[in-house]
C-alpha cells in the first residue's frame, strides 16, 4: 500500500474517531448547562418580564413560573429540550420573543462576516510579517515586530476595541463607533463595510501576535534545515526558496496554532460584538445567559462547542496534509 493511501486511511480514521467523540461531548456539555442553570442565582422571570418584574406580585410570579414550566427539575427540562431538538424544533426564545431558528438566521450571518473578515486579515498579516521577520531574524524589522507582538499579547480584545473607538471614532472621527449602519440608514454594502472596519480590525489584532510569532519561529527554524541549505547551494534564489521550501514547511505549525486559537476567537468575537453593538449572535449569547433563556442558550452553547471541535479537527487534518511527517493518530 502506498504512503499516500496509508495517510488517507489515517485521516479517515481520525475523522471517524473525532466525530464519534463529538456526540458524548455535546451531550455532557448540554446536560451540564441545564444542571448549572438550575442552581444559578439568576431569575429567568427577570428577562421574561423586563421592567414589569418589580411591579409583578409574588403570586403572579409563582403562577408564571408554573405556566412556563420553570419549576420543573433540570433533567425534565433537559429531556424536553432534547426531545424537541430531535424533532427539529429549536424552541422559542423568551427573552427575544421569537423562534430560536429565526433569531439564528438573522444574527449568525453578521457574526460569520465579522469572524471571516477578521481572521482573513489576521492570517494575511501574520504570514506576510511573520515570514519577513523569520527570514531576517535579529534585524530592525524583526525586533520591532516581535516587540509589538509581545506587547499586544497582553491586551484583551475589549481593550483593543476601546482603544480603536477612542482613536479612530472619537478622536479622529474617521469611522463610526458602533452599530451596523448609521442611524436611520438602510443596510447596504457601503454602510456595513464602513461599520465593519473597527470591529474586524480589533478582533484581527487580538489574534495577530500569536499567529505571527508562530510563523516567525517556524520560518526561522526551517532556514537551517538541510533541504533549505541544499536548495541554496544549488543556486536557487532566496525568493524561490522561501516560497517553495520554507513557507510550505512552516504552514503546518501555523495551522496548528490557528486551530488551538479557535476558542479564543469565539470569546474575542463575543467581546467585540458587545462593545461595537454589532448585531451578531454574540449579543444574543450574553443576553440569553443573563436571562437563563435556556432554549436559546442551549442551542448557542452546543453550536459553539461543535464549531470549535470541528474547526480543530479541520486544522489537524490540514496539518497532516501539509506535513507528511505528522501521523493522523489524534
Amino acid at each position: 500500500m502506498t504512503r499516500s493511501r496509508l495517510r488517507d486511511r489515517g485521516i479517515e480514521a481520525m475523522i471517524g474517531r473525532r466525530l464519534l467523540a463529538l456526540i458524548p461531548v455535546l451531550g455532557a456539555v448540554s446536560a451540564a448547562l441545564f444542571a448549572a442553570a438550575s442552581v444559578s442565582p439568576f431569575d429567568p422571570l427577570v428577562g421574561y418580564l423586563g421592567a414589569r418584574y418589580e411591579s409583578t406580585s409574588a403570586a403572579d410570579k409563582t403562577l408564571l413560573t408554573e405556566q412556563l414550566g420553570l419549576d420543573a427539575p433540570w433533567y425534565h427540562l433537559y429531556g424536553r429540550w432534547l426531545g424537541d431538538l430531535f424533532h427539529g424544533d429549536l424552541g422559542d426564545s423568551r427573552g427575544f420573543a421569537q423562534p430560536v431558528s429565526q433569531l439564528l438566521a438573522q444574527r449568525i450571518p453578521w457574526t460569520m462576516l465579522l469572524v471571516v473578515v477578521a481572521m482573513a486579515v489576521a492570517v494575511a498579516l501574520a504570514l506576510s510579517a511573520g515570514v519577513w521577520a523569520g527570514m531576517h531574524r535579529g534585524g530592525r524589522v524583526d525586533r520591532a515586530v516581535t516587540a509589538a507582538c509581545v506587547m499586544m499579547q497582553g491586551l484583551p480584545p475589549f481593550v483593543v476595541s476601546l482603544a480603536a473607538i477612542a482613536l479612530f471614532a472619537v478622536g479622529l472621527g474617521w469611522l463610526p463607533p458602533a452599530g451596523l449602519t448609521d442611524a436611520g440608514a438602510e443596510v447596504g454594502v457601503a454602510q456595513v463595510a464602513r461599520h465593519l472596519v473597527l470591529p474586524a480590525a480589533a478582533l484581527a489584532l487580538s489574534q495577530v501576535p500569536w499567529l505571527l510569532l508562530a510563523v516567525r519561529e517556524s520560518v526561522s527554524g526551517n532556514r537551517a534545515e538541510d533541504f533549505v541549505v541544499g536548495a541554496a547551494t544549488r543556486g536557487i534564489d532566496a525568493t524561490t526558496i522561501t516560497r517553495r521550501h520554507i513557507l510550505p514547511a512552516s504552514l503546518a505549525p501555523f495551522v496548528t496554532i490557528l486551530g488551538a486559537r479557535l476558542p479564543e476567537v469565539v470569546v474575542g468575537a463575543v467581546l467585540v460584538e458587545e462593545i461595537f453593538s454589532w448585531p451578531g449572535i454574540a449579543g444574543a449569547f450574553v443576553q440569553s445567559a443573563k436571562d437563563l433563556d435556556m432554549a436559546l442558550l442551549a442551542v448557542l452553547t452546543v453550536g459553539t462547542t461543535c464549531a470549535v471541535m470541528l474547526g480543530s479537527l479541520l486544522a489537524d487534518v490540514a496539518v497532516v496534509l501539509l506535513d507528511p511527517r505528522v501521523r493522523a493518530d489524534g
